[in-house]
């Protein structure tokens, strides 16, 4: 495709993802009327796809300038981040299959602006200007992160007085992560998966790393689908959970032995190692639904194969011992690396939240540490997808809620 067909691509997808962002469009119409981002920089690290795009165009209208780099080397649409480029007051920097070394060139060119703002979906963004940019922190208003396993870095440079700027923990809000993180990743895992594979989930044994809200997702998504779904856990009442949500739970050394599928999403590294691959039956496919690429320990599995091949597109083949390993996207996030992501519908509700807290941030002072989206705009966004889906529902009576605040009413 030349750039011209690119970009007229990459309109049709952010065309068609905005008509399904109605929660985004109201803010939309709301920033463009009141232009609260009129001056401020906007800086962001974001997967760089179609309903990413919807989120920067709204900044944009805001009054925002804003430059955005991708945040994961495979998850960039090019049609999309053309596409993007080609709007006022937006730069897009993002491509598809960069090295690393560009991957982190495009975070330093977003850095380079100045941002008064910063948005962040895994955090690499913030820990580059704590590291080597740490000119810039005074002039930080705050950041937004997008993503769990971003927070849990925030946390942890929190906790060792390593964070030097606010930082809203977007991915806390009730209105992302109970949605975003359970049905978008659910469905987009699933769709990358079984996109890339073309095969039957139907009947197979799929096993899910982790039982957090992305694993709870792509469970229900698999026994939808007709799976025999394992479940593996290091937390005992997640365990204790998943096997009263009807599933299969035990250790991952036991469960590699007969799993068909592996899905893995914990944030955490090492879920899948040479200890597992080593008992894995022939034709095994991993995919990995975290963040980062460190889930499926792809360094051991090379050491351990005897020979790599591509088999199809995003899918490598290892053999080891004889056996056939099928690891998706290079282990990397499969639902963006091998599919489109998260439904527009699901990501509506995330990107509002975004939006609504970076003009937050410009409107008020706040403290160095990680904050919570403030309540009010949480409530604020389910009340405008319930009104989106014309769903009505019940208030409370004055004496409802006086009952509720009290104390003396008993039997």
């Amino acid at each position: 495709m030349h750039n011209k067909e690119l970009i007229r691509s990459g309109d049709q997808k952010i065309e068609w993802v905005k008509n399904h962002m109605p929660v985004l469009s109201i803010i939309r119409d709301e920033f463009e009327r009141e232009m609260p981002l009129k001056g401020y920089k906007v800086g962001m690290a974001l997967h760089v796809e179609a309903k990413t795009a919807a989120l920067v165009e709204t900044l944009a209208l805001g009054g925002a300038e804003v430059v955005i780099a991708g945040c994961n080397p495979l998850s960039t649409q090019d049609d999309v981040s053309l596409a993007l480029d080609k709007k006022d007051n937006i730069r897009c920097v993002a491509k598809y299959d960069c090295s690393n070394e560009e991957y982190y060139e495009a975070i330093d060119t977003v850095l380079d602006i100045e941002p008064d703002i910063t948005i962040d979906d895994g955090a690499d963004l913030i820990f580059k200007l704590h590291t080597e940019r740490t000119d810039l922190l005074p002039s930080i208003l705050g950041g937004c992160e997008e993503t769990t396993t971003g927070i849990h870095r925030l946390k942890a440079m929190e906790r060792d007085g390593a964070l030097k700027m606010p930082v809203v923990a977007v991915n806390d809000a009730m209105t992302k992560f109970l949605f975003d993180n359970r049905y978008g990743t659910g469905q987009s895992s699933w769709d990358g998966i079984m996109r890339t594979t073309n095969l039957l989930v139907a009947g197979k044994t799929v096993v899910i790393g982790g039982y957090g809200w992305c694993g709870r997702g792509v469970a229900m998504r698999a026994s939808g689908l007709g799976a025999n779904v394992v479940v593996t856990e290091v937390d005992p009442i997640r365990a204790l959970e998943a096997h009263m949500d009807g599933y299969r739970v035990m250790s991952m050394k036991m469960a590699a032995e007969f799993g068909d599928m592996f899905v893995t999403t914990t944030g955490n590294m090492n879920v899948l190692t040479r200890d597992h691959f080593s008992v894995m039956k022939d034709g095994a496919i991993l995919a990995n639904s975290g963040h980062f690429n460190v889930e499926i320990n792809m360094e051991e599995l090379i050491a351990l194969s005897s020979s790599v091949r591509t088999v199809r597109k995003n899918i490598k083949e290892y053999l080891v011992n004889g056996k056939r390993i099928n690891v998706l996207a290079d282990g990397r996030l499969v639902n963006l690396a091998a599919g489109d992501g998260h439904p527009a519908e699901v990501m509506d509700m995330s990107f509002a939240n975004q939006a609504q807290c970076v003009k937050y941030i410009a409107e008020n002072k706040l403290s160095n540490g990680v904050h919570p989206v403030p309540y009010d705009l949480d409530i604020h966004v389910a009340k405008l997808k319930l009104r989106s889906l014309d769903v009505e529902i019940d208030e409370l009576s004055s004496e409802q809620t006086e009952y509720m605040g009290g104390w003396e009413c008993g039997t």
